[in-house]
């Protein structure tokens, strides 16, 4: 598949795990590294040849609209007064998306390309005449930040499969996707979780996966962060 040009970037969250640094700074405006993670995200999507991405704004949302005034390609969608989730979020979005796939990143998470960029890879891997999401796992052995059960098992097939309750997966979502307008057809109004379009597509066949094969950094608090930069430095300063 040629990579989508389009794209959506999450980044309404309220970043509360990381108070005090997101009280006057939204948490897609924290650096790491020098680079901040909605920058970051962005680049990403820069180089995989995406020319248009909308970015949802809530909470601090003039900073984050000031901080990308000078890049080009560059929507807002603004969600007022109202957290929208996930899955609303996009839905508000959807018509600045067009008809076709389109990536989906959360602008709160990090991650590093492996041997081919990971954009690029879920564009090899997307087939639109048999999927609906195509979701990037991270396996949670190698998820900096990560202590959970996990969230997908992936079949042979790379058919997503979430992990019952008492069940451990080894692999987590890592925030980045591609979707298809179809998945949201009959999505409910207002706020909702995009979980509940993932049951819908995993029960028509129609959730699949691959596994992340690079960095992979979920910074919820202050004291991670710091932790993060670390890895991250010994990662690049080693051959």
């Amino acid at each position: 598949m040629t990579p989508p040009t389009r794209a959506m970037v999450l980044a309404a969250g309220l970043g509360l795990r990381m108070r005090p640094l997101t009280l006057h700074r939204p948490k897609p405006l924290i650096s790491v590294r020098g680079r901040t993670m909605l920058d970051r995200a962005l680049d990403h999507l820069g180089q995989a040849g995406v020319t248009r991405c909308v970015v949802n704004v809530h909470w601090l949302g003039g900073m984050i609209r000031d901080h990308l005034a000078g890049r080009p390609g560059i929507l807002i969608s603004d969600e007022g007064e109202r957290l929208l989730e996930t899955g609303g979020g996009i839905a508000k979005a959807l018509p600045l998306l067009g008809d076709g796939a389109f990536f989906a990143l959360n602008a709160d998470i990090v991650f590093e390309d492996g041997n081919r960029p990971a954009l690029l890879r879920l564009a090899d891997a997307w087939d639109d005449a048999r999927m609906d999401a195509l979701l990037l796992m991270q396996p949670t052995a190698m998820a900096f930040g990560y202590d959970g059960p996990g969230d997908f098992h992936l079949d042979a097939d790379g058919r997503a499969r979430r992990r019952e309750p008492d069940e451990t997966t080894p692999l987590l979502f890592s925030g980045v996707q591609i979707l298809h307008p179809r998945l949201f057809d009959g999505a409910p109004e207002g706020a909702f979780s995009l979980n509940r379009l993932y049951d819908k597509a995993q029960a028509a066949g129609r959730l699949f996966g691959i596994v992340h094969d690079g960095g992979w950094y979920h910074i919820g608090t202050p004291e991670a962060l710091g932790e993060a930069e670390a890895v991250m430095a010994a990662r690049e300063s080693s051959p």
